[in-house]
């Protein structure tokens, strides 16, 4: 064993070793030579392990865990992750293979679940994706579009992915379960956020289409080569993926859509001003774009986004109280806290924006 120093959540490196040598098709006898923690995400940790025995088996591979410390009910569900993972392995929505899902906790402390390394560039910040020309970044758009379309549009039967989750009152259900999970999480009172919710309560569309969501698309959840067009190589993070309202998703990605020429971007504080390099599209437009792809009436879309600053707020405040008990692994945390009335705030400006009155 060549790995000397045991990473934060994986704290015997061997016993992780012993376990993938028994059970990954190809790779025992393993020898680890490496264990990266793969940093930028804020929930599930995320490990690049290397192989170094030069066996049958993927000479590198991804391994992905719950964050450290108590997790909230229903969240972090390895086994959900990796069934997602699987049903939507060789569809048009391209992903990471999965390999092997382990439900022991006493190999790392927690369940996990392996998948096949896919090279390819995470795009976050405007730094990330200066080097584009123009005509990439219009690419790009148009690219990041299909994928959220082809997603909503994933043959449920086909994949097995039928009963992942009710489906119908969708966004009812969501306030419910955010609420609760912030009633859990937070250490504070957050200034507009019971009003918040009772605005969106209020205010729920009628019910529409019901297809996968993914739960948290945007520019960072994908893997991006440039060879010379940009091409998604996966999308990643699927751990708030089920069944429900598309649109919903559709409002997330635009909460992280940050235009070009804005002070800020459009979320603050979260570091995805990726998409104000010039040649992205606008808001406006990419929603027309998807709008166009799918057939769907994006009129109410301002719901939508603001719900999508309600949930991001909620699951900043969940990751701050992991900072405060210390459960956190990497850098920035501290930060997260300052970030949730900001979020909900800017769900208030959005709502009062679109309002007639």
């Amino acid at each position: 064993m060549t790995v000397t120093s045991s990473p934060p959540g994986i704290p015997d490196p061997e016993r992780l070793t012993a376990w993938i040598s028994g059970n990954l098709d190809g790779a025992g006898p393993a020898e680890l030579s490496g264990i990266q923690l793969i940093v930028g995400g804020r929930s599930n940790l995320t490990y690049r392990l290397s192989l170094a025995n030069g066996s049958a088996g993927p000479a590198d591979l991804v391994l992905r865990r719950p964050p450290l410390g108590h997790v909230l009910p229903t969240a972090h569900d390895m086994s959900r992750e990796f069934r997602v993972l699987s049903g939507l392995w060789g569809t048009a929505v391209p992903v990471a293979r999965p390999l092997a899902m382990c439900a022991d906790t006493e190999v790392i402390g927690a369940p996990f679940y392996l998948m096949a390394y896919v090279p390819g560039q995470v795009m976050r910040t405007r730094q990330d994706t200066s080097a584009l020309t123009e005509a990439q970044a219009a690419s790009l758009s148009e690219r990041l579009a299909d994928m959220l379309a082809a997603i909503h549009g994933t043959d449920l039967a086909a994949t097995g992915l039928t009963g992942l989750g009710k489906g119908a009152g969708y966004l009812r259900r969501q306030l419910d379960r955010w609420q609760r999970q912030m009633e859990q999480s937070r250490s504070r009172d957050v200034p507009g956020y019971d009003e918040l919710v009772a605005r969106l309560t209020a205010a729920i569309p009628p019910e529409g289409d019901v297809t996968l969501v993914h739960g948290d698309f945007r520019l960072d959840n994908v893997l991006v080569t440039v060879d010379p067009k940009p091409r998604i190589a996966a999308v990643v993070d699927w751990e708030m993926a089920t069944l429900g309202d598309p649109l919903a998703d559709l409002g997330l990605t635009l909460v992280y859509w940050a235009e070009a020429g804005e002070r800020e971007q459009a979320t603050p504080g979260i570091g995805t001003d990726g998409t104000t390099a010039p040649g992205f599209m606008s808001r406006n437009e990419f929603a027309t774009a998807y709008s166009e792809r799918t057939g769907r009436d994006v009129s109410r879309i301002s719901y939508y986004i603001a719900f999508g600053y309600f949930k991001l707020a909620v699951v900043v405040e969940g990751i701050y109280a992991r900072f405060l008990k210390k459960q956190t692994v990497g850098e920035g945390f501290g930060r997260e806290g300052e970030l949730v009335p900001a979020l909900v705030a800017r769900a208030h400006e959005v709502l009062d924006a679109d309002d007639p009155a």
